[in-house]
């Protein structure tokens, strides 16, 4: 199973729709930290999260690099209601991945 990649205007129309919650996996396609924290995810999601689930390549997205203040690939954003809620840099497990998203 692959996580829906959108570009940053897909994301942002969604934002503004979306009520409760979602998750953005930022990546950038060279980084091999993020190819694993991607494999982390897909291996969450097939295990059930109850949350969709979304990956944008940050290079296309400077809008919301910008808002949203990222700092680094990779980054997993918690959105509530469309807006960001939790930042997290470190993909220390696929459990604690789950956990975080379940």
């Amino acid at each position: 199973m692959a996580i829906h990649e959108l570009d940053e205007a897909a994301l942002q129309n969604l934002t503004h729709a979306e009520s409760g919650k979602a998750a953005v996996f930022f990546f950038t396609p060279l980084c091999g930290t993020c190819k694993i924290g991607e494999r982390m995810l897909e291996i969450a999601e097939a295990a059930g999260i109850s949350i969709p689930l979304f990956k944008l390549n940050i290079n296309y997205a400077p809008k919301l690099r910008d808002q949203w203040q990222i700092a680094s690939v990779p980054c997993l954003v918690l959105l509530e209601n469309g807006k960001p809620i939790q930042k997290e840099y470190a993909m220390k497990s696929v459990d604690y991945i789950y956990l975080m998203l379940k």
